[in-house]
């Protein structure tokens, strides 16, 4: 005769075998070296843009953009502490800070040691002649946190500081040319005299 209890026994153990070598096998796979993920590198929080320009030997004017909500629903505060004189250099130098941090994080710092992944754009409207760059990474690409700013005749201007984060090195000079993912952008109205 015929015993059904212990084929559905055998049929039983095998297909517990099976599963159990499957669930090994998915286990040995997902514990592989080469799928760990790359460490994802954070977008920086940068709530204030600070940009002072050096007259030699005269005045210092500073420009400062400020956002300590970030995405919220406040627009920046935005300061110009005083006009710039006519026809003359200025040298830049850019400070960027997360003040949602206590004490405030240098965002600079980090800029400095990735170089290689950031650049600063200067856009320009009006009486500025030109924004030169000051300062360059380890492939001798501009970097921007140094730069020369020349005023022309007295009037009205503009500047538009972007920092982009891995831009295409090297570039035009322009934000199209460069690619990358804004981190920070602020417009500056000035006053030439």
């Amino acid at each position: 005769m015929y015993n059904t209890n212990n084929t559905k026994t055998m049929n039983s153990g095998k297909i517990t075998l099976k599963l159990l070598a499957l669930i090994a096998v998915f286990g040995f796979w997902s514990c592989s070296d080469d799928d760990d993920p790359a460490p994802i590198d954070e977008e920086e929080t940068i709530t204030t843009l600070t940009a002072v320009l050096a007259e030699t030997g005269g005045s210092t004017i500073t420009l400062q953009s400020r956002d300590l909500d970030g995405d919220g629903p406040d627009a920046p505060v935005i300061t110009v502490s005083g006009p710039l004189a006519a026809n003359t250099s200025y040298a830049g130098a850019i400070t960027l800070l997360n003040e949602t941090e206590s004490p405030a994080e240098n965002i600079t710092e980090e800029i400095e040691e990735e170089d290689d992944e950031h650049q600063f754009f200067f856009a320009t409207t009006g009486n500025i002649n030109s924004v030169t760059y000051a300062d360059q990474d380890d492939d001798g690409n501009p970097v921007g946190l140094s730069f020369v700013l020349t005023t022309g005749d007295a009037g009205a201007a503009t500047i538009t500081i972007t920092l982009r984060h891995e831009p295409k090195k090297p570039n035009d000079g322009t934000l199209s040319d460069a690619g990358g993912e804004t981190d920070i952008a602020q417009s500056f109205t000035l006053d030439i005299q």
